[in-house]
């Protein structure tokens, strides 16, 4: 793990009067558009599409002085001096291939967000951050929980939906801030330091916009650069290990893993049913504190105990108290669509993962139980499934296929699990989801579960992964009527 002194690009900016391009609207460039526009910035925001939800958007900004191009996402503003953009724009995109040739900077709202924090004489709130292919909500989430239970000002902002504009330029008051973050974030956050960071994971996700898994890997690994006490990583997953090897961080922090085995001295692990620390104790060697139980998580699955044990990494490094993880942890709810129990209907069990839009998590999720009827298909996003498929193959009782990239599964199933009986649902409208529930329900025996888990993105069939679960949870409530 490099060390020294860390260099960033972070000074002030100055916004006043100066020419800002906001790229994209939506959840991130409609509120930086804003906060740009109160700064005394002119801003001119362009965007690709002009549907009904943009057009609204525009008139919004509008009215407040901001200039908005709809249908126009490539060309660069004249006189632009900086670009704001939506993370989920690719960097090989026209308007970013004109910028470098101009010389303007790009942004993304993170690190907008990050150079505003602490104007207006506030001290800035330190961030733990969070980043992986996997578990980054359900670990932020839990980590909100630990420091709100140690008696912290916190919030869970970025990637879980709440803007981290709002958090770091809004009137609230903050000890800390729990900050997930995607890859997409990271690669426009260059100056980006935080406090204590963590990579729960690393499975290949997303290529088609970073080019390759190396490049993937290097945004993800940002999220190390100049942090201040601790870089968490995950013991059983080597690759984020070598991430935090080659961060270059302030003098002093400390590289902390986590395991789900006993942990060695400067990791926290399991011992016994207990989660244990070996990390933030005095003589690391011969000491351990116990910081709460494996039956304080919920749902107890082993991937979520590994995102506990990071959650409880990235607190400890904030100085949190043994007692105020364990009672965070016990006060956590877990997301409605991530290893959701559903209900119990003739002895077997309907579990809703819509969550698991990718192989890395429908592994974990197929690995929590032993004889399953498993949902799956959507959109891949360039993914296979052979691996996934061989890995699962002794657990599956049955499969049903849906979505538009569902014979990619199909075809693993045969090669890897041809003995596991089929159903594959020619169909992409959002009524397929009953019908795949009652299909699943035939193939299922009392003592097994049912679990949707899909391995795909859900926007085939589905505005996002959360309609695919409420339909998923609406079909089996119709099961039990």
């Amino acid at each position: 793990m490099g060390s020294g002194q860390v260099t960033t690009s972070s000074e002030p900016f100055d916004f006043q009067g100066k020419h800002v391009t906001v790229a994209g609207l939506g959840v991130s460039g409609v509120p930086a558009a804003k906060v740009l526009r109160g700064l005394g910035a002119r801003v001119t925001v362009v965007n690709d599409g002009g549907d009904e939800r943009a057009r609204a958007q525009a008139a919004e900004l509008e009215a407040l002085g901001v200039t908005v191009r709809l249908g126009d996402g490539a060309t660069l503003p004249e006189d632009t001096e900086l670009i704001v953009t939506a993370p989920g724009w690719k960097p090989d995109k026209p308007l970013f291939l004109a910028a470098a040739e101009a010389g303007v900077p790009v942004w993304g709202d993170v690190e907008l967000a990050w150079r505003l924090r602490g104007r207006g004489g506030r001290e800035a709130a330190p961030w733990l951050a969070v980043t992986g292919t996997n578990g980054k909500t359900t670990t932020v989430r839990m980590l909100a929980s630990i420091l709100k239970a140690a008696g912290l000002r916190t919030a869970a902002v970025g990637n879980i939906g709440v803007s981290l504009l709002d958090a770091v330029t809004g009137g609230t008051e903050y000890d800390v801030l729990a900050v997930e973050l995607s890859s997409y974030q990271l690669h426009w956050a260059p100056s980006l330091r935080a406090h204590s960071a963590a990579v729960l994971n690393l499975a290949p996700d997303h290529l088609d916009w970073h080019g390759s898994m190396e490049a993937y890997a290097a945004d993800k690994g940002r999220v190390y650069e100049g942090n201040q006490v601790a870089c968490v990583y995950n013991v059983a997953d080597k690759a984020t290990e070598d991430l935090v090897r080659e961060a270059d961080v302030e003098e002093g922090c400390r590289a902390v893993g986590f395991t789900l085995g006993a942990p060695a001295p400067g990791q926290l692990g399991v011992v016994e049913g207990i989660l244990v620390d070996r990390a933030f104790v005095e003589d690391r060697q011969k000491n351990a504190q116990e910081i709460a139980e494996v039956s304080d998580v919920d749902p107890p699955a082993p991937h979520n105990i590994a995102n506990a044990l990071a959650a409880a990494g990235l607190a400890r490094a904030f100085g949190v108290p043994a007692a105020a993880v364990r009672d965070g942890l016990r006060a956590f709810t877990p997301d409605a669509h991530r290893i959701a129990h559903v209900a119990d209907v003739g002895g077997v069990a309907y579990v809703n993962d819509s969550k698991a839009t990718n192989t890395h998590a429908t592994e974990a999720s197929l690995a929590a139980y032993e004889s399953i009827v498993w949902i799956a298909g959507g959109l891949a996003k360039g993914a296979t499934f052979d691996e996934l498929v061989a890995g699962a193959a002794k657990r599956l009782r049955g499969a049903v296929l849906i979505g538009a990239d569902r014979a990619l599964i199909r075809e693993a199933l045969a090669r890897h699990a041809p003995e596991v009986p089929v159903v594959d649902l020619d169909r992409t409208d959002t009524g397929a989801m009953l019908q795949a529930v009652q299909e699943a329900r035939r193939l299922a025996r009392p003592g097994d579960t049912v679990l949707l888990a899909p391995a795909c993105a859900s926007m085939d069939m589905f505005t996002n992964y959360n309609k695919r679960g409420d339909a998923f949870a609406e079909a089996v409530r119709e099961l039990g009527a």
